[in-house]
């Protein structure tokens, strides 16, 4: 199961001069090149206690402020996320011997954004999100689909569906983002972005692999 990494190299010279940049050249490399689910990314959040809990979910929005997901924020990311605001994020684009690498704080996304972007989903998107008390146990999968059902009845397609209170964005706000490119030998190249102690500058660092 060892790889052999050897499909490019990262070096400073290369690098964009912001982590934004950088960060948008390689996941529009990784859409080029047929990446599955380019925008999925692994988040690791923790509750008050220090115990660790991990997820694959979808980038939505980035830009200069953070990286933005939308989840039911009463499951178990979200309440983690609402008790210790602070969260990892892994881009594993295997495929191209890459990922990125993100920790920062947690913040909520402003309603009137996620009013925006819950209007703009799929009919059944929009159902799906009133019909799941997501993390919580339930008896049966039938549990979900009369539900759906029945909310299906009282928001026919092409009618409005309100956006429900416990939906909403999250954006982690990076302090660090690191682009890690495969390199043989195992001796990788790791370049980090990294928010100074002004948390105004962003200086770039070599990690050793």
């Amino acid at each position: 199961m060892r790889g052999f990494y050897a499909a490019d190299t990262l070096d400073e010279t290369d690098l964009a001069p912001t982590w934004l940049a950088q960060f948008e050249r390689w996941l529009d490399d990784a859409v080029d090149a047929g990446v599955p689910d380019a925008n999925a990314m692994v988040m690791g959040t923790a509750d008050r206690a220090g115990r660790p809990s991990a997820r694959t979910v979808l980038l939505k929005l980035v830009d200069e402020r953070g990286f933005v997901l939308y989840t039911n924020l009463e499951s178990r990311k979200g309440r983690e996320a609402g008790a210790n605001p602070a969260a990892s994020l892994v881009f594993p684009w295997t495929a191209l011997h890459r990922q990125v690498v993100i920790t920062g704080a947690v913040e909520r996304v402003a309603d009137a954004e996620a009013d925006a972007y819950f209007a703009a989903r799929p009919h059944g998107s929009k159902l799906g999100a009133l019909a799941s008390p997501q993390s919580q146990p339930i008896m049966s999968r039938a549990v979900l689909d009369q539900a759906r059902a029945q909310l299906a009845r009282r928001y026919p397609e092409g009618s409005r569906v309100p956006r429900p209170r416990h939906w909403g964005g999250l954006r982690v706000v990076p302090d660090s983002v690191e682009f890690w490119q495969g390199r043989p030998d195992r001796l990788h190249d790791r370049l980090r972005f990294r928010l100074a102690d002004d948390r105004v500058t962003w200086v770039v660092e070599r990690l050793a692999p």
